[in-house]
């Protein structure tokens, strides 16, 4: 069984006009809109905080000095 919760909220008179005019638009209930969007948010904000570390390498010391465009080719030339 499903319960909704009744609630109010205070929206901004631009917020709320953009709401009515895409829950139109949709054929949608603007609480229809409103949760869908909600859930997003959520969702949005879980997947963040989930996302694993990226592992780290230790590189060793650089083989050429990326600064010298000489150094560069010749080591790019030799592999």
């Amino acid at each position: 069984m499903v319960f909704h919760m009744k609630t109010t909220l205070n929206i901004d008179d631009t917020v709320m006009a953009q709401l009515k005019r895409e829950s139109a638009r949709q054929g949608r209930t603007m609480s229809e809109l409103v949760e869908t969007a909600l859930r997003m948010l959520f969702r949005s904000r879980k997947t963040r905080e989930e996302l694993p570390r990226l592992p780290t390498f230790r590189g060793g010391r650089p083989l050429v000095d990326v600064a010298d465009r000489d150094a560069l080719y010749h080591a790019m030339e030799e592999r």
